[in-house]
């Protein structure tokens, strides 16, 4: 059984009380007041009542960290500490459309060294509140859900893959560049699923529901707690040319080490 850091607890409680309103506020999803931000991409009071909910539990627990928040914001904190990367509602519209598909993503990311900007990403939590699943990594440690540990899935060939994505939407994306891609995983796979949360797509492919994973165009706070769930259930998360960033957010590949070196050769193809 895995015994939960100080950390993992304090990410945890916090998630668990922000999810507490989200499932409230989910049941009456018809009384929300919803602002529109741009182009299909909303924001409502349900997330903002999330993000400050996170934003007061973690920092009375971690008073000298910083923040990076979807809605919120840069918060600086102390010279030399780490800061949280925070989605409280990722798969907004779902919720707002009343589908049981949305999580909240919370990282822990470390300073570089040299001072220079941001390091790796050492903590992540990501918790459905409709299932109640909580799904948590900590650098060297694994990954787990809840205290099962998991592991990425064992499948070799792309034809019993079933391989996760995001698709660009109004105002959003490069379709060109997506539809190239499609047109190259497509006919190679079991197939292909597109459910609205990244932070929950990467979770999945950590505990081996998804074989694999692609999209493009996301922010750190879609993607920071995911990338770390995936390398430490023992898959490979890079940029569509290959490379491992901290957090990968602009371009994520992931899956196990054959089926991500498949995918990667497919995506190369279609975007020379």
């Amino acid at each position: 059984m895995a015994v939960l850091s100080g950390l993992i607890r304090v990410m945890e409680k916090a998630a668990r009380k922000a999810g507490q309103r989200l499932r409230r506020d989910f049941g009456e999803i018809e009384h929300l007041q919803v602002s529109r931000k741009g182009p299909a991409d909303f924001v409502s009071k349900a997330d903002q009542a999330a993000e400050r909910t996170l934003w007061d539990e973690l920092r009375a627990a971690r008073p000298d960290w910083g923040f990076e928040l979807e809605e919120g914001g840069t918060i600086p904190g102390a010279e030399g500490k780490p800061r949280f990367i925070i989605d409280p509602l990722d798969g907004t519209s779902n919720f707002l459309h009343g589908i049981p598909h949305f999580a909240i993503s919370i990282a822990v990311q470390e300073p570089r060294l040299d001072g220079k900007g941001w390091g790796e990403v050492t903590a992540a939590l990501v918790y459905q509140p409709v299932t109640d699943e909580s799904f948590w990594a900590e650098k060297s440690r694994g990954a787990w859900l809840q205290d099962k540990r998991l592991r990425v899935s064992g499948r070799r060939h792309l034809d019993e893959a079933l391989i996760a994505t995001g698709m660009p939407f109004a105002g959003h994306g490069d379709f060109g560049e997506w539809t190239r891609i499609f047109a190259a995983i497509g006919p190679q796979v079991a197939g292909i699923r597109r459910f609205g949360s990244a932070a929950l797509d990467l979770a999945w492919v950590a505990a081996g529901r998804y074989d694999g994973f692609w999209e493009s165009g996301l922010k750190p706070w879609d993607s920071a707690a995911g990338c770390l769930l995936v390398r430490e259930a023992g898959g490979f998360v890079t940029n569509f040319k290959g490379i491992s960033d901290p957090i990968c957010a602009a371009q994520v590949l992931a899956g196990n080490d054959a089926l991500h070196s498949r995918l990667h050769k497919l995506v190369a193809g279609a975007l020379k």
